[in-house]
């Protein structure tokens, strides 16, 4: 049994109509496959609108990374549930654009407070 992997189980946090994920540690290849999974579980367990992901404390992602955090996105969006990435960070924004990575749709913003602002208005215009 593999100690370290359960030890940086990432937390996802419902609140209101949304889940925060904040990751707190280096991904990898294997947390990364982990995270979506759960993800994808606590939507459907939840019921979730929303996913705001906060990655400050990435300095950097690799082609697998990236991909992963796009494939979230769009997973998430087959579960009606909007995604925001939040606090990339400048070399982040960088390699992925390097990388050719593009991330449709995936929203961003510079950090959790403007996140869920932006959460809540798609939230609410969808009740318009």
């Amino acid at each position: 049994m593999d100690l370290a992997l359960h030890e940086k189980k990432i937390p996802i946090i419902k609140i209101h109509d949304f889940l925060i994920v904040s990751i707190q540690v280096d991904m990898h290849d294997k947390l990364a496959i982990q995270l979506q999974a759960q993800i994808l579980e606590e939507i459907e367990k939840t019921g979730a609108k929303g996913v705001l992901i906060d990655i400050s404390v990435l300095e950097m992602v690799d082609s697998f990374i990236g991909r992963m955090l796009s494939g979230m996105a769009s997973m998430a969006s087959i579960m009606d549930a909007a995604v925001v990435i939040v606090g990339m960070q400048p070399a982040v924004a960088i390699t992925l654009v390097e990388l050719g990575l593009e991330m449709p749709g995936v929203d961003t913003a510079l950090n959790m407070e403007k996140g869920i602002e932006m959460l809540q208005e798609r939230l609410d215009s969808e009740f318009i």
